[in-house]
């Protein structure tokens, strides 16, 4: 732990002192999600583009409500958002700080066409029954079937409601059955595999182009820095019934958030390094690791695996050992995930430069611990 004051001081260090001792600890003490070992969470390792661009969007600090203030901000946002939604099949889209506040967004969007209530799988993302609550929506959970996604059969009267699908929960990387079905509104949290839309496995997501809206976030499988997501819509009508507009605003303000950062600019410049077809090799890259993965644990007699891996996530679990003893071993590279009343260990294929052989070395420790061996 680096010497830090306990009360804010009176005299402070300097910024080349402040940045050398901060700065040193936020690398030395840091997660490192591109290790070849690492297959932990849903957060890959920022683009080396996009790490220098935020860097460069952070030092002229920009703000894209008043377009005189961001010219050239302004501008490549609305170019990356020209790239991105005719992709889904979708008439328009703006930023958000994360795919909480897109989920909100578009929320908003069907309350205000109509939609009384919100239901969504029972594995659907945290921030959708927050969202409903924030929009005094009432909130219906449906089941999911021993695959992960929600059961169609179980769904209740959706005329005054806004379904939630989702393409890559979190827990277990499903992807709810996407063609369309008769609601008020029709919503797709992509969070997670929203990007698989440019790469060989769009099928995955067919269906999607007909929903209402769609949130994805870029900080996932489009390899942004944190606080980075879009809100897609289909219909032009939507924009205007959650924009406000004021006599000190050079634009109408669209969406949830007034104040936005240019979280556009590094979107548009890993796009334009990679292309779409670096862009889909390295999330392809990602859902073979995890497939490599997948056969290696449902070959060996000391561990079993949920399902097959739809979206880079698995859910395996020792069968000669404690799963607990096994996470904790697996510290870093590894969750918990409950299903029913068995706990699982939970990994994902968010880092394109991992290795499988030494993740399997590391589980094979792990199963060797875990039994005490």
């Amino acid at each position: 732990m680096i010497d830090l004051p306990q009360t804010l001081p009176q005299a402070g260090i300097g910024e080349e002192a402040a940045l050398a001792l901060l700065g040193g600890a936020a690398m030395d003490r840091r997660a490192d999600l591109a290790a070849p070992d690492v297959l932990a969470h849903m957060d890959p390792p920022s683009a080396e583009v996009a790490a220098g661009m935020t860097y460069l969007v952070a030092q002229a600090n920009q703000n894209l409500l008043h377009p005189a203030t961001s010219p050239f901000a302004t501008q490549a946002e609305a170019l990356v958002l020209d790239w991105i939604v005719p992709v889904y099949g979708m008439a328009w889209g703006q930023f958000c700080s994360g795919s909480t506040l897109a989920n909100l967004t578009a929320l908003w969007a069907a309350r205000e066409a109509g939609a009384r209530a919100v239901v969504a799988s029972a594995e659907a993302h945290i921030s959708v029954p927050k969202a409903a609550r924030i929009l005094g929506m009432d909130y219906h959970p449906v089941p999911v079937g021993e695959d992960g996604r929600l059961i169609r059969a179980a769904l209740p009267d959706l005329a005054d409601a806004a379904l939630v699908l989702t393409a890559g929960t979190t827990g277990r990387g499903a992807i709810d059955d996407l063609t369309p079905i008769p609601a008020k509104w029709r919503h797709v949290d992509a969070a997670w595999a929203g990007p698989l839309q440019f790469t060989s496995y769009r099928e995955r997501l067919a269906g999607i182009e007909a929903a209402d809206s769609i949130a994805i976030s870029a900080h996932k499988w489009f390899f942004q820095p944190k606080g980075a997501a879009l809100a897609l819509f289909r219909d032009l009508d939507a924009k205007a019934s959650i924009t406000f507009t004021s006599s000190y605003l050079a634009r109408p303000n669209s969406g949830v958030e007034g104040t936005r950062s240019a979280t556009a600019l590094p979107l548009l410049a890993t796009l334009l390094a990679w292309g779409q077809s670096g862009l889909a090799e390295r999330i392809e890259r990602c859902v073979r690791i995890a497939e490599d993965l997948a056969r290696r644990l449902e070959a060996d007699p000391r561990t079993e695996v949920k399902c097959a891996p739809e979206t880079g996530v698995i859910n395996w679990r020792p069968l000669q050992a404690d799963t607990a003893a096994v996470v904790a071993a697996l510290e870093g590279t590894s969750s918990a995930f409950t299903i029913g009343d068995a706990v699982w260990v939970r990994q994902v294929a968010a880092n394109p430069f991992a290795d499988v052989d030494a993740i399997w070395s590391r589980i094979e420790a792990a199963l060797a611990m875990g039994t005490g061996a």
